[in-house]
């Protein structure tokens, strides 16, 4: 075994799999995992760890793994993590953990992410569930939101002793993890509700259909329901749009609707009682992972898809093996390229998008090069559906209907690095803080609040 390479993981094939909305990556066997586990060197300084937004002992799990004790290593990450098999699967590991590993100076990093999916998926298969608080303190915190943020936060609060209840607006509980991200890369099922269950075998309850700020508001639930402190993990569900012309035309979705439709309704299933417009030619405008994640559904619903995104590969968002998959599936990818209208028929539906080349200049404020318009490049593209994926801000209805909490300009809630906001015992953390970002941060932050919650109840 060449120990400068990874295993490497079997996935379906493209061709194949281009077709279907299984999952994509198989992931690693015994045998696989524990090979790679022993390519680990066990660093006394392990950077990985410090790569890692929630801290996972990586290097305690991994050489856990090479023994062959997957039980034990299930425990040691379930200390830190809530959602392994979803953190397996989706975190960014390349620019985290793998990012910090020693073993990728020279050769491949350990495949950490993978590691942590065969252990999560191993414990599922085997009925081992995460432990819990050996005793009850009796005192109640609500969870608005049950998303990561709010799956990690009240998990960890769960282990703590807190009797705690976490309130969904949807009828399903997961977040983001149920309406965000595709079956092809995280099945619902098998892993989303086998995770969300571990956090109930905690003692955590979930209340679905409740919308906070309409249903129920946060003053009511500290003054009325016995809550004596409240995390708000309530995403950021507001799609953005580019403001052109003809961007309210039929056929013009948000990535979200669209994705939202597709995942929890499952509205790809002809049987379905939402049925999603199947588009024979799809534009997604954007270029992060939600792009690639609404483009891969299009194809898969049957459509020729092309991603659109104004600035160059080097630039893209996404994860590099989103891209590459979304390639090997048969994407195109018009770089370099800006929307400036949207063309419809006198009936209202979409018959093209006229464009314009771009070009890069100068750095902007964020340090990436910003495009520019090249002159006399203006040309159209027809089309019959366009899917909008230029990121999401958190939806105001919380913050506008809870006296004393502070919102900065994007209406995200304003929270210290504990999740502290500006409303005594209410604190915050993920997307309705920081905007859209990562499931793996959303956690690092619920993580962080359950501490902050827990010195600020103890003191109090």
């Amino acid at each position: 075994m060449d120990v400068f390479k990874k295993v490497p993981v079997r996935e379906q094939d493209a061709q194949e799999r281009a077709t279907n909305f299984a999952e994509v990556c198989l992931g690693y066997n015994l045998e696989e995992a524990m090979a790679e586990a022993s390519r680990c060197i066990n660093c006394k300084n392990a950077q990985c760890v410090q790569g890692c937004p929630v801290s996972i002992n990586i290097p305690g799990f991994i050489a856990q793994v090479k023994e062959g004790k997957i039980e034990e290593a299930y425990q040691t990450i379930s200390e830190s993590s809530a959602l392994p098999a979803v953190c397996g699967r989706v975190c960014p590991q390349e620019s985290q953990c793998e990012g910090k590993c020693i073993r990728g100076i020279r050769g491949d990093a350990i495949s950490i992410g993978k590691l942590e999916r065969f252990v999560a998926d191993y414990a599922r298969e085997n009925g081992i569930k995460p432990e819990g608080a050996k005793e009850k303190n009796g005192k109640k915190v609500a969870v608005i939101g049950s998303g990561p943020s709010g799956l990690t936060c009240a998990g960890d609060l769960a282990k703590m002793g807190y009797d705690v209840t976490i309130f969904e607006a949807l009828h399903e509980a997961g977040g983001v993890l149920v309406y965000g991200i595709p079956e092809f890369r995280l099945p619902k099922e098998a892993v989303v509700k086998k995770e969300i269950e571990n956090v109930k075998s905690l003692g955590v309850k979930i209340e679905t259909n409740v919308v906070v700020g309409k249903s129920v508001t946060i003053d009511e639930l500290l003054t009325e329901e016995g809550f004596e402190a409240v995390f708000i993990g309530s995403g950021a569900g507001l799609p953005k749009f580019m403001g052109i012309p003809g961007e309210n035309a039929n056929g013009v979705f948000s990535a979200n609707e669209y994705l939202t439709r597709s995942n929890l309704m499952k509205a790809f299933d002809e049987n379905s009682t939402t049925p999603i417009m199947r588009g024979q030619k799809v534009a997604v405008v954007g270029g992060g992972n939600v792009a690639m994640d609404a483009a891969r559904t299009a194809l898969r619903l049957g459509a020729e898809v092309h991603i659109v995104y104004r600035r160059s590969e080097e630039e893209l968002p996404a994860r590099v093996e989103e891209v590459h998959h979304a390639k090997e599936e048969g994407i195109i990818f018009d770089l370099l390229t800006n929307p400036v209208e949207i063309l419809k028929d006198e009936k209202g539906w979409v018959t093209g998008m006229k464009c314009v080349k771009m070009m890069l200049g100068e750095p902007d404020e964020s340090g990436r090069r910003r495009p520019v318009v090249q002159p006399d490049s203006e040309f159209t593209m027809e089309l019959d559906t366009v899917i909008m994926s230029l990121g999401t801000s958190p939806n105001p209805l919380i913050s506008s209907t809870t006296e004393g909490l502070e919102v900065n300009k994007w209406k995200c809630i304003v929270a210290d690095e504990n999740g502290l906001t500006s409303k005594e015992g209410v604190y915050a953390g993920g997307d309705a803080v920081t905007g859209a970002a990562t499931v793996i941060l959303a956690m690092g932050a619920g993580k962080a609040a359950a501490k902050g919650i827990d010195e600020y109840l103890s003191n109090k």
